[in-house]
């Protein structure tokens, strides 16, 4: 006879879920997979101390929604993740638990009280942007005459140029980039997304120039490390660092700083609304899904809010102080 779906195993629910539902039927990205990845290698590890439980004898009641809110805060508290990295894993678990419960109907009780945990709430920082001459200063900062400054001057130009993500600027290989009369590149975003971001012609010349002396196929890293290898992540993020340590020397300020990779985009976007370019067209160069992602560049930029202001007229009125008449107001007035 054949199992019925109450007698799934956790161990083929969990293969199930990786290698049939975001695999073969949901295509997830690779960027996808591996993030939910490392989010059932921290749980297991967490459940390994916590229930003494090793993760191939996980049963699907063993993970229940206090093992889980247990997890989120142990991420919060002991590993020092901010609530968007905490509400990333919850969303990864989520996802599984949906799939779980069409397979495991026996344990729908323990499933709909983990669907039930909430994704938490949190203030949307601020965020960096630079100046004019403090992109051109860290841009400029590295030595053009060694293989590695030549590529991080043309790879901060790019992304001070398009706007791209960290994720998309590694991926980004040698054909995607068009150097004909109207010069654009072809960037991979989230999602399996693609879009086209064209090039100033500064920036197609210095692209030009870096190809003819990388001498790479087409399916080649555009910005490889030495070993001829896609720059990581934090690969980028050093050797931004290092430039923002040189540029320092000229802006002093930007030492106290914190300047990311993410801090090109940012800028990119205020300085294309800055110089009048429509909020639509900033959403489809940055690959935003929604303008209203972008909105929040506008609610960012003082300066333009202030001009906005300027265009109402000052109404003038005489000012009146107020006077409570109750005692029970007055006395709240002077508090």
């Amino acid at each position: 006879m054949s199992k019925n779906k109450s007698e799934i195993s956790f161990s083929a629910l969990i293969q199930n879920f990786f290698c049939r539902r975001l695999i073969a039927q949901q295509n997830a990205s690779p960027q996808t997979i591996a993030s939910y990845r490392d989010t059932f290698r921290l749980f297991f590890q967490y459940a390994q101390e916590k229930i003494k439980k090793e993760p191939a004898s996980l049963q699907l009641t063993d993970m229940d929604a206090q093992l889980v809110l247990d997890f989120l805060d142990y991420l919060e508290n002991a590993r020092g993740n901010a609530e968007r990295s905490r509400n990333l894993r919850l969303a990864a678990i989520r996802s599984f638990m949906h799939y779980a419960s069409y397979q495991d109907i026996g344990s729908l009780s323990t499933i709909r009280k983990i669907l039930a945990i909430p994704l938490k709430r949190f203030d949307r920082p601020s965020f960096e942007f630079l100046s004019p001459e403090e992109v051109e200063a860290i841009i400029t900062s590295p030595d053009k005459t060694t293989f590695s400054g030549h590529r991080d001057y043309v790879m901060f130009t790019t992304l001070y140029n398009t706007g791209a993500r960290v994720s998309e600027i590694t991926r980004l290989q040698v054909n995607d980039v068009c150097l004909e009369d109207k010069a654009f590149i072809v960037i991979h975003g989230k999602g399996r997304k693609r879009r086209s971001v064209p090039l100033w012609k500064s920036t197609a010349k210095h692209m030009k120039e870096w190809f003819f002396r990388l001498s790479a196929d087409g399916n080649a890293p555009a910005f490889p490390n030495r070993h001829g290898r896609p720059l990581t992540r934090s690969g980028v993020e050093y050797r931004l660092r290092l430039a923002i340590k040189s540029a320092s020397e000229q802006f002093p300020t930007l030492r106290k700083r914190q300047i990311s990779p993410h801090t090109m985009r940012h800028t990119t976007a205020m300085h294309l609304l800055q110089s009048g370019v429509d909020i639509t067209v900033i959403a489809l160069w940055l690959g935003h899904e929604s303008p209203a992602t972008t909105h929040m560049y506008v609610e960012a930029d003082l300066a333009m809010k202030e001009k906005a202001l300027q265009k109402i007229q000052d109404p003038s009125l005489k000012s009146v102080r107020y006077q409570a008449k109750d005692s029970i107001l007055a006395f709240l007035e002077s508090l």
